[in-house]
């Protein structure tokens, strides 16, 4: 089992930090300001979800950004897209990482402090969404690059705000606003930006007074559907993403 001094400081784009009552906030960074995600971070938060879901002190996990965004910019650094042992670490951290979240067997609550237009899954992931009215939704850099949205988004959002509007979001990198997605049921609350962090720990430590087993087994049993439907559909889909990205790399070479 995990314990919070072991692993609080390992993260260099995640800030954790814990209050008494067991609630974790966890605030995604780069240099302490927006998160710049890249390979390295991909890598990272495999880890990070797993020391999570290992340390059964915590109760409630808040998941946000820092800066003016939750998650909105990327860098190829530390990415490999074009040969095969590159894709294969995509894959397995793909696969990994959404398994982790789903093995976080608390209550988790995302709290968007911004844009979100890559990694909408991890959102998707958790049982509260919280929001800010500058939240937007868009699935953004899969087709920039040219590759399949196959990492979770094309099981998520389609499950979420139904099929026809789920698949319509991914093929036309749909920008939905927050209140859009909260009459589609993708967020449960708009809160004004100085009051998000507020208001999420407000309902993260009503739910921290819960018996813990009530509220770690209400976390399994609300998440039951979702895990099957991402051991299903996550392998697949990073296969046909790396399919794409081949023959992205196939085409810049032809060019070159």
């Amino acid at each position: 089992m995990a314990k919070f001094d072991t692993y609080s400081n390992s993260f260099p784009n995640a800030r954790l930090t814990r209050k008494p009552n067991g609630v974790l906030e966890v605030a995604l960074h780069t240099d302490g300001g927006k998160l710049v995600f890249d390979g390295h971070a991909h890598e990272q938060f495999v880890d990070l979800f797993h020391a999570i879901g290992e340390d059964r002190d915590n109760r409630v996990v808040i998941l946000t950004g820092s800066g003016d965004a939750f998650m909105d910019a990327i860098s190829p650094e530390g990415f490999d897209f074009f040969t095969p042992q590159g894709y294969d670490k995509i894959l397995r951290e793909g696969r990994k990482v959404l398994s982790n979240i789903l093995d976080i067997e608390v209550p988790m609550i995302a709290a968007l402090n911004g844009p979100v237009l890559l990694h909408s899954e991890y959102a998707l992931l958790t049982d509260i969404v919280l929001a800010t009215p500058e939240t937007v939704f868009q699935d953004k850099p899969h087709f920039e690059f040219g590759i399949v949205p196959g990492d979770g988004v094309h099981i998520l959002w389609p499950e979420v705000i139904g099929s026809i509007r789920g698949r319509y979001f991914l093929l036309t990198r749909q920008v939905l606003d927050a209140e859009t997605a909260k009459d589609w049921g993708v967020v449960n609350e708009i809160v004004p930006a100085d009051r998000l962090l507020a208001r999420a720990h407000e309902i993260a430590d009503g739910i921290a007074a819960l018996p813990p087993l009530t509220s770690r087994y209400t976390r399994i049993a609300l998440t039951q559907r979702l895990r099957r439907l991402v051991e299903e559909g996550t392998g697949y889909g990073l296969a046909l993403e790396g399919i794409s990205a081949a023959e992205v790399a196939r085409s810049m070479n032809a060019q070159g």
